[in-house]
């Protein structure tokens, strides 16, 4: 299927498995290039820096989990909506290889708030919280704002728990902690 993709999807396809399975920073531009099966002139038009690449990667994964939090969103009436968007993350804990969250993954190996990496980080946690924010108000949550601030702590636990604990009772707890933070 790689052999489809164009070059620079290819490295974005590479980018993204090694980055998620071995980290951004132990991964160099020479393993990229030879797993995409590209030439480091390839590499550097469609991406001028590794840097470059990296933000285009959680760009990528932005996408696939707004696409993960909008179709969960929409199976269930607006009361249960912002339930089954933290179902929709409880459930990515059990997945075959889950390593973390990939943001809280960069994260941690960019610390500069300024740095590309960390605002394109920052972005992603604010669409996720505001979209939570607009989920339980249109609920009827008596305190959205605090909330929204819960279910957005809620999940970063269970991402970094799902890997380093069992992910179907991080699962499980996740659905519990969820669900009385929406009853309140």
């Amino acid at each position: 299927m790689t052999e489809t993709l164009s070059p620079r999807d290819r490295l974005l396809e590479t980018a993204s498995r090694l980055f998620y399975s071995e980290g951004i920073h132990t991964v160099g531009v020479d393993k990229l290039v030879t797993a995409a099966g590209v030439t480091r002139a390839t590499f550097y038009r469609h991406f001028p820096t590794k840097e470059d690449l990296v933000v285009a990667y959680l760009r990528g994964q932005h996408a696939q989990i707004r696409g993960g939090v909008e179709t969960a969103a929409r199976t269930e009436p607006t009361a249960d909506a912002a339930v089954a968007v933290l179902d929709f993350v409880g459930d990515s804990t059990c997945g075959t290889g889950f390593r973390g969250c990939p943001f809280i993954n960069a994260a941690a190996e960019y610390s500069d708030p300024e740095n590309p990496v960390r605002v394109v980080v920052a972005e992603h946690r604010a669409w996720f919280h505001d979209a939570l924010l607009d989920l339980v108000a249109k609920a009827g949550h008596p305190d959205p704002e605090y909330a929204a601030a819960a279910l957005v702590l809620l999940r970063d636990g269970a991402l970094q728990g799902g890997e380093l604990d069992d992910p179907e009772q991080v699962k499980a707890t996740l659905r519990r902690a969820s669900r009385q933070v929406l009853a309140s």
